[in-house]
């Protein structure tokens, strides 16, 4: 018998202005440097919903507020890398945001060199490989409900 899959929960918020996506450039992490990403993601943490935890990102990475009934669902990833550790079994829950209150900025220097809005047709290069599967479909039926990456 295997084990069981032991999933990390995380929420990711795909910040929105007309056909522009806001992105960081992960710094100093140990994990993709180097690579753009979402603006505002991370971990659920214990007895928080994933709308309360898109949030929370939002706040303590961007220094905006955004409301959950302002998050419109993407899609959830189920994800793991090849010989996965448990910290690598994860679900991701992708989420859309046109509106906030107050201006996005870069508050966590120790870990992003760089915040910028990039049209969706002209994305930089490297994003990290399972947001870039989110980006690429965004706005069309090729972006079910429910996703998987990394599996064989």
């Amino acid at each position: 018998m295997t084990d069981r899959f032991r999933l990390v929960p995380a929420a990711y918020v795909v910040m929105r202005r007309e056909n522009e996506v806001l992105l960081q450039l992960r710094s100093n992490t140990g994990y993709m440097d180097g690579h753009w990403a979402m603006a505002a993601a991370g971990h659920v943490e214990a007895e928080e919903s994933v709308f309360a935890a898109a949030a929370r990102e939002a706040r303590e990475e961007l220094g905006i507020d955004v409301a959950p009934a302002d998050l419109m669902p993407l899609c959830a990833m189920h994800r793991t890398v090849p010989d996965p550790q448990p910290v690598d079994e994860r679900v991701d829950f992708f989420f859309e945001c046109w509106t906030w209150s107050g201006e996005p900025r870069l508050l966590e220097t120790q870990k992003a060199a760089e915040l910028r809005w990039f049209a969706l047709d002209a994305l930089p290069t490297p994003v990290v490989p399972h947001e870039r599967f989110v980006l690429d479909r965004l706005g069309t039926t090729e972006l079910p409900p429910v996703v998987t990456f990394g599996f064989g």
